[in-house]
């Protein structure tokens, strides 16, 4: 059976971008006969608003979906810490004490969302001062002890791992509140919620490399993927609750509350009629 989600972290109102991406998860399960998963992603740090996933549910009704909601990312931290540790006592992972500032300043290169590439800094000098530190994933080191990997995603084909595009990515934060980073909790819960399809946009693509890294070390069932286009700006970027997507006439509530017909809305956006401005980027396939 094919089981997929939509995991939405609870730091902002959802907007066309989001809906979107559930409808495509919904609709690619409901063709063979699967399941459509909810589950929400809390562990965001202080940025997490509790009065947002029922926001978040009845936006989702109202679009006409449904679907059975698994654990949410708060009530799993014990897991979180419990695979940090593993990888850990095998020497998989090292502090560091470095910075965003710290890691700009010293990167030479960029990791394919152009981010600064994380040059390694701590693994050869260890960290500085007394903590708290994150803890990062010794790429090559893993790469070195499970060997070649692939992955499959339904639009790009078969793929060749390559976690090193990302460099040594945190996996455990210093910021106590935010215990783990996407890459190790997202990685666990579609194990730990019996995924078998990870449908999510294709901004997150590169980050697959990781998370099969991960499945490998851990021992966890590896699913096939589903990397979707994303709704984009005029200006080429994608929909995102940081630059206000959920609201200016994108945020779902805001169009739920004002009495929009959220099926009709739905249908829009199944047959790829989108406000004006508004497109999907290019597709993977």
């Amino acid at each position: 059976m094919t089981i997929t989600r939509f995991a939405p972290s609870p730091n902002g109102p959802l907007h066309l971008g989001h809906a979107y991406s559930a409808i495509v998860a919904h609709d690619l399960v409901a063709a063979r006969a699967g399941r459509f998963l909810l589950r929400i992603e809390d562990i965001d740090g202080g940025r997490s608003r509790s009065e947002l996933p029922e926001q978040f549910r009845a936006d989702l009704a109202w679009l006409g979906l449904e679907w059975e909601e698994v654990a949410a990312q708060s009530t799993r931290i014990e897991a979180y810490e419990a695979a940090a540790e593993t990888l850990r006592g095998e020497g998989l992972l090292y502090p560091c004490s470095c910075t965003r500032a710290d890691i700009a300043a010293a990167a030479t290169q960029t990791d394919p969302m152009g981010a600064p590439l994380y040059p390694g800094t701590c693994r050869t000098r260890g960290p500085v001062g007394e903590g708290p530190f994150a803890w990062r994933l010794d790429v090559d080191e893993a790469v070195s002890r499970t060997g070649a990997l692939t992955w499959s995603d339904e639009l790009a084909g078969e793929q060749e791992a390559q976690p090193g595009l990302l460099g040594d990515v945190v996996l455990v934060r210093k910021d106590a509140a935010t215990p783990a980073s996407y890459h190790l909790a997202a990685t666990l819960d579609d194990a730990a919620d019996g995924v078998t399809l990870v449908t999510r946009g294709s901004d997150l693509f590169a980050a697959t490399h990781v998370h099969r890294l991960l499945q490998e070390l851990l021992s966890l069932p590896v699913p096939r993927w589903h990397h979707h286009a994303l709704l984009v700006e005029p200006d080429g970027q994608k929909l995102a609750k940081r630059r206000g997507s959920g609201a200016a006439g994108f945020g779902l509530s805001e169009r739920r509350l004002a009495g929009e017909d959220g099926p009709a809305l739905a249908a829009d956006i199944r047959a790829g009629r989108f406000p004006s401005g508004i497109s999907l980027s290019p597709s993977l396939s």
